[in-house]
C-alpha cells in the first residue's frame, strides 16, 4: 500500500529506525548472539528505508475503499480472536499489545488483561527482540507478511514458536496494526499462517477457524493445552512452589543467624548466594553505609532513628550470578554500575515500595554499563524484581533479582520471599552495625586504659602487649603502665579488674590512674597498693595487680615487687633459667585490712622481669585444657635471648595456636629487661 508520508510521519519513521538499529547493535554484542537473525533484520531495515524513499510523494490510497476493507477486516478479526485455536496478538504500529485471545494468554501462562497494554517484545527472549522489532516495522511499512522464529517467555518455561505477522487496517485507527499468530516452531505451514491470511486478506471467519481434522491446527491446539496444565497438576505445582520458597526462607534464617558474631559482609554474600542458587540467575544488593554518630542516637550510625535519607549514598556491595563466557568482565561491569536516580533499585530505595517487572520492557531500568550496554542486556534479564532492605524504621538498601525467564518470569511468590529476606537481612545488618559500633567504642575505651607508648628508660628495655578476647564486644578489665615514681625511680604495674563492660572499665581507670598518681608521692609499691585498696572499697568489683618499683643504677636494677592476689612475676635469665617471684596478698577493693605480698629482686645484665594477666594461663584448647604455667615457662625459656618484643609475640602466638584462635579472656603482658653495661 503506497503512502504519501507527511513530515511528522517521516520524523517518526526516522526516530523509530534509529531506535531499532541501536537495538540490533546491542543484540549483536549479547552473549551467544543470533547473528543470522540480526543480519536478516538489518537487511529488513535497509528494505524499509528504500521503501520509504520510493513511496514519498505517492498518492494516498482511496480512503473510502480502505474503510470498507477495514470494516470487513475488523469483523473477521473479532471472529478469529474469539474462535481461532491458535495464539493471536493484535499490535499497534509501535508493537504495543492491543488484544490477545485466550490461546495466546495460555501460552504465556497469564491472563489476557495482563498482556494487553505491554510491549509485545517484552514477552520474547532478549536475543530475538531487536530482530523481531525490525520485522514488525517491516510488516507495518511494506504490508508484506513475514515469518520468524520467536522464543516466548512462558510462565513455567520458554516456548519456541514460529510467528506469522501481517498488517491490517481497523476503522477508527489512524495507523495500521499488526496481527501476530504463533504456531509450533517446527511447522512449515499451519494454522498460524492461515489465520493471518484470513485477517490480512479479508477472508470469511469459517476460512480462518475451520482447519481440517488431523491438520496442524490440532497440533498447535495441543501445544497450547500443554502450556495450560490440568487443575490438579497446577495445584500440585503451586504447592511445590510454596514449599520450595518456605525452604528458602528457613535456609536464609539459618545462614544469616549462624554466626557467633554478626558480620555484615558475610550476611550479604550469604543472602546473595542463596538467592542465585535457589531463585534466580542474578542478584544485586545495594546498601547505604552506616551513618556516623554515637550509639545513643539510635544504634549504629543512627540505624534506629525514624525515616531514612534518600541520597546518593546507595552503593552496590555485591553482584552475584551466573556469568557468561566473558566471565569476570560481566560481573565487574555490573559491580561498577552505581544505582543512579531513575533506576529501579534507586526508586525502590527512595519510595520503600517493592517493584515486580515480570516482563521487562525498558531495558535501561537497571542502568547502562560503561560500555553503553544496558545491564539487562548484559545479563540477558527479561524479568526483574526489587525489594527494599528495611528494618521497620529505616530503609538501608535494596535487593534486586534478575532472571532470563528460562524457568518462567519472576512472580508474586518470588516477590514475597524477597521481601521477607530483605527484612531478615536488614535486621542482621542492623545488629552487625550495632555490634561494630559498640566494638569500636570498646576498642577506644580499652585503648584509653593502656599507655599509647611505653617510655624509654636508660639502662633498661620495656615492652608490652595486649590482645582482646575473641568473644564478646565489651571492654576488658586488663591494664598495665610504666611511669616515673617518687624518689627518681620508676614503676611498672599490671592489673586485672573482675568482669567486663563499662562498669569494669570505670574501675580499671580508677585503679590504673590511682596507682600512677599515688606513685608520685610514695615510692613503696606495697604502700601504693594499700592506698589504692582504700579508694576501691566502695566499688562492686575487685582488682588483682602486681607492681614493681624500680631502682636503676650503675651496678644494676633492683625491683621491689608488691602483689595483690595476682599471678606472680617471672624472672628469665639470659641462659634460659626461669623462676617465679613470690606472690600473695589479697585483691584490691575487698577488705579494709589489706597487706600486699612483698619481694625484692636484683636483675643482672640480660635478666628479664615478666608480668602477665591470668588470661595467659587460663587459655584453653578444644578439650578445655588450660595453657598453664609449664607451657608459659617453656616459651619464655626458649626466647630468653630474643629481643624483648619478640619474646612477648612468641607467647601470644603460642597461645593463639594452642586455643585455635578462641581466646576466652583478655591477655596482657609487660616485660622489662636490664641492658648490658656499655663499654667506655
Amino acid at each position: 500500500m503506497a503512502e504519501q508520508l507527511e513530515p511528522e510521519t517521516i520524523l517518526r519513521e526516522i526516530s523509530d529506525l534509529e531506535g531499532r538499529i541501536e537495538e540490533l547493535r546491542q543484540a549483536a554484542n549479547m552473549p551467544a548472539p543470533d547473528l543470522r537473525a540480526t543480519l536478516d533484520a538489518a537487511m529488513v531495515e535497509l528494505e524499509l528505508a528504500l521503501t520509504a524513499l520510493r513511496t514519498m510523494g505517492a498518492d494516498q490510497a482511496n480512503a473510502a475503499g480502505r474503510s470498507t476493507t477495514a470494516e470487513t477486516e475488523r469483523r473477521v478479526l473479532r471472529t478469529v480472536f474469539q474462535d481461532a485455536p491458535v495464539p493471536l496478538f493484535l499490535l499497534d504500529r509501535d508493537a504495543g499489545v492491543r488484544r490477545v485471545n485466550k490461546q495466546a494468554a495460555a501460552m504465556l501462562g497469564t491472563s489476557p488483561g495482563y498482556v494487553s497494554g505491554k510491549q509485545f517484545i517484552a514477552f520474547c527472549d532478549l536475543p530475538t527482540r531487536a530482530a523481531l522489532r525490525s520485522q514488525l516495522a517491516a510488516v507495518v511499512r511494506t504490508g508484506r507478511r513475514r515469518r520468524t522464529e520467536v522464543r516466548f517467555l512462558g510462565r513455567e518455561h520458554p516456548v519456541d514458536a514460529m510467528v506469522t505477522m501481517a498488517r491490517v487496517w481497523i476503522r477508527g485507527e489512524p495507523d495500521p496494526m499488526v496481527v501476530v499468530a504463533a504456531g509450533a516452531a517446527t511447522l512449515a505451514d499451519g494454522p498460524a499462517p492461515a489465520a493471518v491470511r484470513a485477517l490480512a486478506d479479508g477472508a470469511r471467519p469459517a476460512q480462518a477457524a475451520a482447519p481440517s481434522a488431523g491438520s496442524a491446527a490440532g497440533s498447535t491446539a495441543g501445544t497450547a493445552r500443554e502450556v495450560s496444565p490440568r487443575s490438579g497438576d497446577r495445584d500440585d505445582e503451586v504447592m511445590a512452589a510454596l514449599v520450595h520458597r518456605m525452604d528458602v526462607l528457613a535456609t536464609a534464617s539459618e545462614l544469616l543467624l549462624d554466626e557467633p558474631v554478626f558480620n555484615e559482609n558475610v550476611a550479604v554474600r550469604r543472602c546473595a548466594r542463596l538467592l542465585t542458587a535457589e531463585m534466580t540467575e542474578w542478584v544485586f544488593i545495594d546498601l547505604t553505609p552506616p551513618r556516623p554518630g554515637p550509639a545513643s542516637t539510635g544504634g549504629p550510625g543512627g540505624l534506629g532513628s525514624a525515616g531514612h535519607e534518600p541520597n546518593g549514598d546507595l552503593r552496590r556491595v555485591v553482584v552475584m550470578g551466573q556469568p557468561d563466557e566473558r566471565g569476570d568482565e560481566t560481573v565487574h561491569s555490573l559491580e561498577q554500575l552505581a544505582p543512579e536516580p531513575g533506576t529501579l533499585p534507586y526508586t525502590v530505595f527512595t519510595t520503600r515500595q517493592s517493584a515486580l517487572r515480570p516482563h521487562v520492557e525498558d531495558l535501561d531500568l537497571l542502568g547502562v554499563c560503561a560500555d553503553g550496554q544496558p545491564a539487562c542486556v548484559k545479563m540477558g534479564a527479561t524479568s526483574v524484581l526489587c525489594v527494599p532492605v528495611e528494618d521497620g524504621d529505616r530503609c538501608i538498601g535494596t535487593i534486586t533479582l534478575a532472571s532470563s525467564g528460562e524457568h518462567g518470569p519472576l512472580d508474586l511468590l518470588d516477590l514475597g520471599v524477597a521481601q521477607r529476606l530483605g527484612r531478615y537481612l536488614a535486621l542482621v545488618i542492623r545488629a552487625a552495625r550495632l555490634y561494630q559500633r559498640r566494638d569500636e567504642i570498646a576498642v577506644s575505651l580499652q585503648a584509653s586504659l593502656l599507655p599509647q607508648r611505653l617510655p624509654q628508660i636508660p639502662g633498661v628495655e620495656v615492652a608490652g602487649l595486649y590482645r582482646a578476647a575473641t568473644h564478646g564486644i565489651e571492654v576488658g578489665g586488663d591494664f598495665y603502665d610504666v611511669f616515673p615514681a617518687a624518689g627518681g625511680g620508676w614503676a611498672m604495674v599490671l592489673g586485672d579488674v573482675c568482669g567486663k563492660g563499662q562498669e569494669a572499665a570505670a574501675v580499671t581507670a580508677a585503679a590504673r590512674h590511682g596507682v600512677r598518681t599515688l606513685s608520685g608521692w610514695k615510692s613503696d609499691p606495697a604502700e601504693v597498693l594499700s592506698m589504692v585498696n582504700q579508694t576501691l572499697l566502695d566499688e562492686e568489683r575487685f582488682v588483682t595487680a602486681v607492681m614493681a618499683g624500680l631502682t636503676i643504677g650503675d651496678e644494676g636494677v633492683t625491683a621491689t615487687l608488691a602483689s595483690a592476689g595476682h599471678p606472680p612475676a617471672i624472672v628469665i635469665r639470659p641462659d634460659g633459667m626461669v623462676r617465679y617471684a613470690s606472690s600473695g596478698g589479697l585483691p584490691l577493693g575487698l577488705f579494709e585490712d589489706f597487706e600486699a605480698g612483698r619481694e625484692e629482686i636484683e636483675l643482672a645484665a640480660g635478666d628479664t622481669l615478666f608480668l602477665h594477666s591470668d588470661g595467659v594461663l587460663d587459655a584453653c584448647d578444644l578439650a578445655r585444657r588450660q595453657f598453664g604455667q609449664e607451657r608459659l615457662l617453656e616459651v619464655l625459656a626458649g626466647h630468653a635471648a630474643a629481643p624483648l618484643q619478640d619474646m612477648l609475640n612468641a607467647v601470644e602466638q603460642r597461645l593463639i595456636d594452642y586455643c585455635d584462635g578462641d581466646l576466652r579472656d583478655d591477655v596482657s603482658m609487660l616485660a622489662l629487661r636490664r641492658l648490658p653495661t656499655p663499654l667506655n
